[in-house]
């Protein structure tokens, strides 16, 4: 697994979330296409230091962000503050192995974006099954992951996305696919 603490520690921002076109366009486009304008409850994994956390904060009543690094959440947390966004509750939790809720259906937005490709082959139907159990009926469900290979990757992102779509026996309400990323939303319907 990436030691993601060891990457912050590095770097302020080591994927360039802030600055980078292809973060500032994922986002605006990962905005665009959530079909509700506003959530009760979002649920995002693998939050990083908060530049979507706060765009969900600003269409939910309230989101509980989930990063496995302590560093990352500490950055969040300034962000947050700094622009004055008090909706958002976050956990420190390795997901899949701790799940950061124990209500199942609590949550009607579950956001999972560049995060689920780094988790290893035994975890994935626990990564599944917990988000699952983490969204209410009615509840949308969006995975947007990069496409091009890099080195700790561990799982393909059309697979990933394809994997989900056979387990839930469903096709995606929304897609979007090009040379950057692939985007998929499905609603959770019992």
């Amino acid at each position: 697994m990436t030691d993601f603490d060891a990457l912050y520690r590095q770097h302020s921002d080591p994927w360039q979330i802030r600055s980078s076109w292809y973060e500032r366009r994922k986002r605006e486009l990962l905005l665009a296409c959530l079909p509700k304008e506003h959530y009760r409850k979002t649920l995002e994994l693998g939050c990083g230091t908060g530049e979507m956390t706060a765009q969900l904060a600003q269409r939910s009543t309230a989101v509980h962000a989930v990063d496995l690094s302590p560093i990352a959440l500490q950055r969040c947390h300034q962000h947050l503050k700094a622009m004055g966004i008090h909706n958002v509750h976050t956990s420190c939790v390795r997901v899949p192995e701790v799940w950061p809720i124990k209500e199942p259906c609590e949550f009607d937005l579950l956001v999972v974006s560049e995060f689920a490709y780094y988790l290893e082959d035994t975890e994935i139907d626990g990564f599944i099954e917990g988000c699952q159990r983490a969204l209410e009926a009615g509840g949308d469900w969006l995975m947007c992951h990069y496409l091009p290979s890099f080195h700790d990757r561990r799982q393909d992102t059309q697979w990933l996305h394809q994997r989900i779509t056979d387990t839930l026996n469903k096709e995606p309400i929304v897609t979007h696919s090009d040379e950057a990323f692939l985007l998929n939303i499905w609603r959770q319907t019992d």
